[in-house]
């Protein structure tokens, strides 16, 4: 079944079902309000269904409306990435890859995979943009970031997942603290002691194997403050205010007065993995998503 639907309707069925107001949306297109409903109108009339319910007080979307704004966003944002990579290539350029990340993959992973890119695909752009796991999960979904790297063990339907390093755990101390790497007895020490942690929500996986340690280690933890940034953690343990346990790597770069003492004779290990949309139609996703992987 065809229809005769041209891209300016699509332009206008978002515009209102984002307003959900047919003046507000009509001047945010800059066209008169009976100009737009007729465009609306049209659009319901050649699809042979209503996208809107309309009253005096009120203009919500109908089922299928709903279901058609998102697919219809989507379809307009895959249509503007498809012509910006066009324009690239165009002017001689690969492609654009869009990274998101934890900070701690910014310590080893990514720098690496940036050298690769840089040799190998000289002309390939690429942004950075640091983000928390829920937030990554999000922007692979809407396809505003191509590759994640996040501290998840699983990803919603759709997005593909695979581990890329393995890293220990360590315990933060601040730096004057008695304890260090010569007279460290074990974690059971500071049973007593409050922790400042990562959230649960920042991994769950990530939250239950930090649970784990403690479990080993015969004690439940005093947890004085959660953070879904490592920044924070640090500050607040220079600061005397707790104690933590973080990902070894995710110290590095940090010039702050704490300590590390790694915990390399426990079985947990916390692993970064990279997660990608397996609809993502960036052309250029498949060979840098190949870099991260050979290893």
């Amino acid at each position: 079944m065809g229809y005769r639907i041209e891209i300016r309707h699509l332009h206008y069925f978002l515009a209102v079902a984002e307003e959900l107001h047919f003046r507000k949306a009509a001047e945010k297109l800059f066209i008169s309000q009976p100009g737009l409903s007729r465009q609306i109108k049209q659009m319901e009339n050649e699809l042979g269904f209503a996208l809107f319910e309309r009253s005096n007080k009120k203009v919500i979307l109908t089922k299928a409306g709903k279901y058609l704004k998102e697919e219809v966003t989507m379809l307009l944002k895959n249509m503007n990435d498809s012509f910006d990579h066009a324009q690239l290539i165009h002017e001689g350029m690969e492609g654009q890859i869009n990274f998101g990340y934890v900070g701690s993959a910014m310590q080893n992973v990514i720098p690496q995979l940036l050298l690769k890119i840089k040799e190998e695909h000289p002309n390939v752009h690429y942004s950075l943009r640091e983000m928390e796991n829920p937030d990554q999960i999000d922007a692979l979904i809407q396809k505003e970031i191509d590759l994640a790297f996040v501290r998840l063990d699983k990803v919603p339907k759709g997005l593909e997942i695979k581990p890329v390093f393995e890293d220990t755990f360590s315990l933060v101390l601040p730096k004057g603290h008695p304890i260090n790497k010569e007279n460290f007895q074990g974690l059971k020490t500071f049973k007593n002691e409050a922790f400042i942690l990562f959230d649960q929500s920042y991994s769950p996986a990530y939250y239950e194997q930090v649970m784990q340690i403690f479990k080993r280690s015969g004690f439940h933890p005093i947890i004085s403050h959660n953070t879904v940034h490592a920044s924070t953690i640090f500050r607040l343990v220079e600061n005397n205010l707790g104690i933590s346990i973080v990902p070894s790597s995710l110290a590095l770069g940090y010039n702050m007065d704490i300590k590390l003492i790694e915990l390399d004779k426990i079985p947990q290990k916390t692993v970064l993995s990279v997660a990608w949309n397996s609809t993502n139609r960036n052309p250029i996703l498949a060979k840098i998503l190949s870099k991260v992987l050979q290893d």
